[in-house]
């Protein structure tokens, strides 16, 4: 597979298209405004405990408080209040905790009063972005993600993801990562680690030991709510994550933003650094690529299969509904339970998609065009869940129900990507009603006469909608004659394709626009 990513960075905001054998299926957006980002370590202070959710509100200093459940602040929670205390302290031996003493694990059944107070510091993890109303979901099982390895303090166990399957394999992955784990830390080896050798594993580890330490020098600085350790940005995070051998080609229409995704690469993979290319022509990196185009088409409300199907997407509060529709896709020569089993296959593969690229998180109900055999909905499950296996936000699918409708839960942990793709009707602005045509030839006349009166132009050129040209050009007794006639100089009307039915601009004699 042939993957790509094409980087837009604005001012203010930074997109992300990934591309799979030129087809767009991811796009993500960083606002660079925004405090923090998934993924970031944060020192909290309760603001307010509430005990019939056994959950509180957490002040890190933003305008929405993250909100945390008792169940949320983890196991280790006992041993991560010691080691802030200490760090806040300047305590130096918690930088590596080979001498700390594990903490007994938090009770799953306690109660939030009865483990912090309000005006307490905790040191919290986001887990997801602000939806909506609410504030961003804190975790107090703080973890660091790298590209091999996730690094788990106050922990001594090896998890080996589930996606490497051979046991000889995970057998050696284990060997490994025992003769170079520290003492205190669990870590969890990723799929992507299938393969790499121990120096590649140490050096994901020195990484993420690094910022551990780093963190635990800025705790003894710090009193005030605020973000002790960053995730990587957007663009090196999503970078981290999908970098795969099937990427050959980064491009970015921005040199700094190139300098930093070239020395992340650096770092995870040396050989990959050539790959990312500074795009420097005129023409918007979005268009040059095809990316603009495929948003138009793949958002909003309907989406168009090339085969006629198209989708009907409707965002509620409590979920996504997608509804099938076979369109005008008719096949000569199949029965009514074959076509609907086309349609159904067609649509599950933009479906999976859709999740992917509008990140579109929490439940998802698909109403399919209904089959009687149960062979065919078997069949529709089993090409749904090959195709989800692209996604790797976790997510469980159910079989269709009796009703024909298929249930889905994503992960969400950021809100749902949403690209306004109706645009403001040129004629009315957004009125529906526009301008008289009598009202539009007097603006025109009132124009004419300014810049023959005030501005002394002796030779103007209309440029207008051929529907407009057409108007006063038209007969021996044309609008634009007597005009002509009327304020003694020479005009000209050229009709323009591209502009509204009711746009016009005038020309000077050298072609230049003159702006009224």
């Amino acid at each position: 597979m042939d993957n790509e990513l094409i980087i837009s960075a604005a001012a203010d905001e930074v997109q992300i298209a990934l591309l799979e054998d030129k087809q767009l299926v991811e796009l993500h957006k960083e606002k660079k405004s925004s405090h923090f980002a998934v993924g970031d370590v944060v020192l909290g202070k309760v603001r307010k405990i509430m005990p019939g959710l056994n959950a509180a509100f957490i002040d890190i200093n933003d305008e929405k408080d993250g909100f945390m459940h008792y169940l949320d602040l983890g196991t280790s929670y006992r041993s991560f209040e010691k080691y802030l205390r200490l760090a806040m302290n300047g305590d130096a031996g918690v930088r590596t905790l080979k001498d700390f003493n594990i903490e007994p694990t938090l009770e799953k059944n306690g109660n939030f009063s009865n483990v912090l107070k309000v005006g307490q510091y905790l040191l919290t993890q986001i887990e997801k972005e602000p939806i909506s109303t609410k504030g961003p979901k804190l975790s107090g099982d703080v973890s660091f993600a790298g590209r091999y390895l996730v690094l788990v303090p106050f922990s001594n166990k090896i998890s080996i993801s589930q996606k490497i399957k051979k046991n000889e394999e995970r057998n050696r992955l284990r060997r490994l990562i025992q003769s170079i784990r520290p003492e205190n830390f669990g870590l969890i080896v990723r799929t992507v680690a299938e393969g790499k050798s121990v120096a590649e594993l140490d050096g994901d580890l020195r990484m993420l030991m690094d910022k551990w330490d780093k963190m635990t020098q800025k705790l003894k600085r710090v009193n005030t709510p605020q973000v002790v350790a960053s995730e990587l940005g957007t663009t090196s995070a999503l970078l981290r994550d999908v970098l795969t051998d099937d990427f050959n080609t980064i491009y970015c229409d921005n040199e700094d933003v190139c300098a930093e995704l070239r020395d992340y690469l650096q770092t995870i993979a040396p050989d990959k650094v050539d790959i990312v290319k500074h795009y420097k022509l005129a023409t918007p990196i979005f268009e040059q690529f095809g990316v603009q185009r495929e948003i138009r088409r793949a958002f909003g409300k309907i989406v168009t299969i090339r085969s006629g199907i198209y989708l009907y997407i409707e965002h509620t509060e409590a979920m996504h509904v997608i509804d099938v529709n076979s369109g005008n896709h008719i096949k000569a020569g199949t029965g009514q339970e074959d076509t609907a089993l086309q349609v159904n296959i067609e649509s599950a593969k933009e479906i999976a998609r859709q999740l992917r690229l509008r990140d579109m998180g929490g439940i998802v109900i698909i109403d399919f065009v209904d089959m009687a055999k149960a062979e065919n909905r078997r069949e529709l499950f089993d090409v749904m869940t090959a195709e989800m296996k692209r996604d790797k936000a976790r997510h469980t699918i159910l079989p269709l129900s009796k009703f024909g409708l298929m249930q889905i839960t994503r992960q969400r942990v950021r809100p749902a990507i949403e690209v306004d793709v109706q645009e403001k009707c040129p004629f009315c602005d957004g009125t529906g009603t526009i301008k008289s045509s009598l009202t539009v030839v007097d603006e025109i006349e009132s124009n004419i006469r300014y810049l023959n009166v005030s501005q002394g132009e002796r030779c103007i050129t209309i440029a207008t909608h051929p529907y407009i040209q057409a108007y006063l050009t038209q007969g021996f007794k044309s609008l634009r004659r007597q005009w002509q006639r009327k304020y003694k100089m020479r005009l000209k009307i050229k009709p323009m394709e591209s502009y509204n039915l009711l746009e016009f601009k005038f020309l000077n004699k050298s072609g230049e626009e003159i702006s009224m």
